[in-house]
């Protein structure tokens, strides 16, 4: 009789241990499915396309049953992109207008000054003296860049020797006379910035907060010629790389 109770403890408690595994993988399944789906949300959010969210389960849920899509892959892929595509021309009427409408608002600003067509303004925030930065020239900045709404894009991360003639034009023009010391701010309309091209959402109005430590970091560089500073500008870079945000 006590053998018997013995034995039957025994697979009592190692039900217990087989039970609380189980629950473990049961427990850690739903969380690695959750997170899991926490990602394909961030890739959606990320593609600029309006999805529904319950017809993406959906097709989740048929696909892992077994169900015909309603779309072969070539003709998703296909419509994602056009969809993709307006969704990008969509957000460029608007930022476009925003840029448009925030510039001619701030060129009434005191203190604010209008370059040329007034596609680049800027606003001295701290004097400088000394030596100016002038065309062709590779002064050592200190920058931050943002979007109209106060988002910060990029930032240099240390005193950074920057050639005028491998920037963006919007940059070069606010940069142009700055003395050392000096500080502006400097408005650039996305035509003199990166327009609809790059890894920036697509005309955006860029505000660059940049500094001069030094008006000459290194030697001029002479001025490329116009098919090479079309193939540097033609260079874009991923967010992250802090100086390639300018060229």
């Amino acid at each position: 009789m006590m053998k018997y109770a013995y034995v039957t403890l025994g697979a009592a408690v190692a039900c217990c241990f087989v039970s609380a595994e189980e629950e473990k993988k049961t427990q850690d399944i739903k969380y690695l499915s959750e997170a899991f789906g926490h990602l394909i949300g961030k890739n959606l959010e990320g593609m600029g396309v309006q999805f529904d969210v319950a017809h993406v389960i959906k097709g989740l849920q048929d696909a892992a049953a077994g169900r015909e899509a309603p779309m072969t892959e070539a003709e998703c892929v296909q419509a994602i992109t056009e969809a993709h595509t307006r969704a990008l021309e969509v957000k460029a009427a608007e930022n476009l207008a925003q840029a448009e409408l925030f510039l001619e608002t701030n060129r009434t600003v005191d203190g604010v000054v209008s370059i040329g067509d007034g596609k680049v303004q800027y606003k001295i925030v701290t004097q400088g003296t000394g030596p100016v930065v002038e065309e062709h020239g590779s002064p050592v900045i200190r920058y931050e860049g943002r979007y109209v709404d106060g988002t910060v894009f990029t930032v240099s991360r240390e005193d950074e020797v920057l050639s005028l003639d491998e920037t963006i034009p919007g940059f070069t023009a606010g940069l142009l006379g700055m003395q050392e010391g000096e500080r502006r701010i400097v408005y650039i309309h996305p035509d003199k910035a990166y327009g609809t091209h790059g890894y920036l959402p697509p005309n955006s109005l860029l505000v660059f907060d940049i500094e001069v430590v030094k008006a000459q970091g290194v030697l001029a560089k002479s001025p490329l010629p116009d098919n090479i500073k079309a193939e540097v500008h033609a260079e874009s870079s991923h967010p992250g790389e802090i100086s390639e945000h300018l060229r």
